[in-house]
C-alpha cells in the first residue's frame, strides 16, 4: 500500500501541515522536526507528488544544478549529494554544464529560469559569473566557492583555509622548510582562501607560489617548471585534482622518486590518488555533503529572505605515502 502524508505525519508525530512544509520549503520548521519527519518519510518508502503539489500551491517544482565539469570526480561527488537530497524531497533535478566559462554560464542560468524551477543550485565560474538577474529573483544556493559580488546569494563550502593549515603543519613537522604551492593567482591578482591559507601556515618562513590556470595544459607546465628550476623545493603542495595529477606525472618524467626527492600533497581527494606508486596525501574535502546541505537550504529557504552563512563543512586530512621527510636535496643528482 502506498504511503500517504497522513501517514507520514503520525510517524513523525507531527501535523499533516508540518509534513506540508517540509516537502513544499514554505514555511518554517525546526532542524531537529524536519530531520524527524524526513527519516519516517524514508522509512516508509513516501514519495510526494511533485505535479499534485504544484497544482495546489502554484509553485515550481524541481531544482536545476549548475556544474562547470561533470567528469570531475568532485563534481560528480557534489551532484550525488544534490539527487541524494532531492529524492528525500521529492523533487526531480535538472542538470547543465557550463565548461566553466561565465558566458555560457549566463546562458544556462537563463535557460533553467525559463523553465520555472524551485530554486537552483550551482557551483558559479569564478568572480566575472553574472548571477545579478538570479540573485534579485531568490532560490539560488552556491556550492564550493562564494561570489563577493552577491553577498545575498548563500554558499555551502568546505573548510578549505583548515584543510590547508593541517597539511602545511604535517608537511613542516616532517622537516620540511621549501614547500611550494603549486595553482597560485596570477601575479596583481587576490589569492584565494587556499593560497592564503598556504602563506598564514608557513609563517615567516618565505612561500614558493607558482600560479597556474586550472587547465591540464596550464598546470602540467606549471608543474614542469617548478620541478626542473627549484631542486631546493622538497614538498609541493597542489590547490586542486589536475596540479596534484600533473606533479605526479612530471615527477615521473623527471625520474624524481617520491617522496625521496620531493614529497607532494593535493587539495581534493580523488579516486586516483590510493592508485599512485606511493599512494597521494590528500585534504579530502566533503563534496557530497556540500551537495546535500545546499539542496537541503535551498529547500528550507527557497526565497532567501535574508543571506545565510552556513558553517563551512570540515575537511580532513588523508596522509598516504607520498610524503615523508626531506631528502639530501636533489641538486647534486
Amino acid at each position: 500500500m502506498t504511503a500517504t502524508i497522513k501517514d507520514v505525519a503520525a510517524a513523525a508525530g507531527v501535523g499533516i501541515a508540518t509534513v506540508s512544509r517540509v516537502f513544499s520549503g514554505n514555511g518554517p520548521v525546526g532542524a531537529a522536526t524536519r530531520e524527524r519527519v524526513l527519516a519516517a518519510a524514508r522509512d516508509l518508502g513516501y514519495r510526494p507528488d511533485a505535479a499534485a503539489r504544484g497544482l495546489k500551491t502554484r509553485a515550481a517544482a524541481g531544482i536545476g544544478l549548475v556544474l562547470p565539469d561533470v567528469a570531475d570526480p568532485f563534481a560528480a561527488e557534489l551532484a550525488a549529494g544534490v539527487l541524494a537530497a532531492a529524492r528525500d524531497l521529492g523533487e526531480h533535478v535538472v542538470l547543465d554544464v557550463t565548461g566553466g566559462d561565465p558566458a555560457r554560464e549566463a546562458a544556462v542560468v537563463e535557460r533553467l529560469a525559463g523553465q520555472r524551477l524551485g530554486g537552483v543550485v550551482a557551483v558559479p565560474a569564478g568572480q566575472d559569473a553574472d548571477w545579478a538577474a538570479a540573485a534579485r529573483a531568490g532560490g539560488v544556493v552556491f556550492a564550493d566557492r562564494a561570489l563577493p559580488a552577491f553577498p545575498r546569494i548563500p554558499a555551502v563550502r568546505a573548510d578549505d583555509a583548515a584543510g590547508v593549515r593541517a597539511l602545511v603543519e604535517y608537511l613542516t613537522g616532517l622537516g620540511h622548510r621549501r614547500v611550494a604551492f603549486l595553482g597560485a593567482a596570477a601575479p596583481g591578482a587576490a589569492p584565494g582562501v587556499r593560497e592564503r591559507a598556504f602563506r598564514d601556515a608557513l609563517g615567516r618562513a618565505e612561500p614558493v607560489l607558482v600560479p597556474a590556470r586550472t587547465s591540464r595544459d596550464s598546470a602540467y607546465g606549471a608543474a614542469a617548471g617548478l620541478l626542473q628550476s627549484r631542486p631546493d623545493v622538497t614538498a609541493v603542495v597542489a590547490s586542486g585534482r589536475l596540479l596534484g595529477e600533473a606533479a605526479v606525472l612530471v615527477a615521473r618524467e623527471l625520474d624524481l622518486r617520491v617522496p625521496a626527492d620531493v614529497s607532494i600533497a593535493v587539495i581534493d581527494d580523488v579516486p586516483w590518488a590510493e592508485l599512485c606508486d606511493p599512494p597521494l596525501t590528500a585534504v579530502a574535502r566533503p563534496a557530497r555533503a556540500m551537495g546535500r546541505r545546499a539542496a537541503e537550504l535551498l529547500a528550507r529557504d527557497p526565497g532567501r529572505a535574508r543571506p545565510a552563512a552556513p558553517a563551512p563543512l570540515p575537511t580532513e586530512l588523508v596522509v598516504r605515502g607520498s610524503c615523508g621527510p626531506p631528502g639530501g636535496g636533489r641538486g647534486g643528482r
